[in-house]
């Protein structure tokens, strides 16, 4: 597995436009490993850069992305995937040529479709995912050791420079990351069933649970087992985010809600006719990928999905 201990700069000048978790994170790992000799943060909100100055997390914080963009090496959007294409018009006549522009959307077919006719020629665009997070938002959740021994996964389009490549990867690995490549098509496929369908369903249970709180009078969230827990914290996560997600990975989220349903049909006929041999089957199917996960070391057997560990306190007011 990789480490995320310090190594030599990996890039000149990293500008970050959006400062939650990820970015966040990413500006703390760099700094901390000292990939970076330069990090700008850029944010429309000033509230952000307010507090990303007070962090210390940048050497450059403002809401200035056009002007964030001017000399940079590296520039990585991490902003929700619905405002990709009107960053890039707003960045592209800052960008110089041979600058790399990336990302860490959760889609990337959509990255690519929307950044690519914007960037100006001799600039290489290698769409990334860092496959990892919380539920919590904003720059003060964000922390160094988020991307460790968890995977980034690369798509670059067809005939992007190797070099681009290279060094869009020596950074993810600096900060702790195992990194894959693959095509962006593959991957919104693989993260559809891995990840957008699991908070699509979480995000429609906690909903469901919420229509019932009238009739149970309060006790589903009061009686909330591990399994309805685990859902909260998913449905938590950004708004936003997930909205742009589902909206422009809708090929991928419907082919594998298409065949959720016919899996959940087959379900409800074994409860239906008392056919414990296919619950026990699929029950016992489902342990073992869990079992899997755990021993590649994607996740911890304990409580809360592991999250917790190497997690900032977020109920400390900020800053204490």
């Amino acid at each position: 597995m990789a480490d995320a201990e310090p190594r030599t700069e990996i890039v000149g000048r990293l500008v970050l436009i959006g400062l939650g978790l990820i970015g966040s994170s990413i500006a703390r790992a760099v700094k901390a490993g000292g990939l970076a000799r330069i990090v700008v943060a850029a944010d429309r909100d000033p509230a952000v850069v307010r507090r990303v100055e007070e962090l210390g997390l940048a050497d450059r914080a403002t809401t200035d992305i056009h002007s964030a963009c001017e000399g940079a090496d590296l520039v990585i959007l991490c902003v929700p995937v619905g405002g990709y294409a009107d960053t890039a018009r707003l960045i592209a006549p800052a960008l110089r040529p041979g600058a790399i522009v990336s990302d860490v959307g959760s889609v990337k077919g959509s990255v690519i479709a929307q950044l690519g006719p914007h960037l100006p020629a001799g600039v290489h665009l290698v769409p990334a995912h860092p496959v990892s997070g919380t539920e919590h938002s904003g720059p003060d959740a964000g922390f160094a050791t988020l991307f460790r021994d968890r995977w980034c996964i690369l798509t670059p389009p067809d005939g992007t420079d190797p070099e681009a490549v290279a060094e869009v990867t020596a950074l993810w690995t600096g900060m702790g990351a195992n990194v894959e490549t693959m095509s962006a098509e593959h991957h919104d496929l693989v993260l559809a069933i891995t990840s957008h369908v699991p908070h699509l369903i979480a995000y429609n249970i906690v909903g469901t649970a919420a229509d019932l709180e009238t009739v149970t009078q309060g006790e589903v969230i009061k009686f909330s087992a591990g399994g309805f827990r685990d859902f909260t914290r998913i449905a938590a996560s950004d708004p936003t985010m997930w909205r742009d997600v589902f909206l422009h990975n809708k090929a991928a989220v419907l082919e594998m809600l298409g065949r959720l349903n016919e899996d959940i049909a087959i379900l409800s006929r074994a409860i239906r006719w008392g056919d414990g041999h296919t619950l026990f089957d699929l029950f016992t199917r489902t342990r073992d990928i869990r079992r899997g996960i755990i021993s590649q070391g994607q996740e911890t057997a304990e409580p809360d999905f592991g999250r917790l560990r190497g997690a900032p306190d977020l109920n400390r007011a900020p800053g204490s």
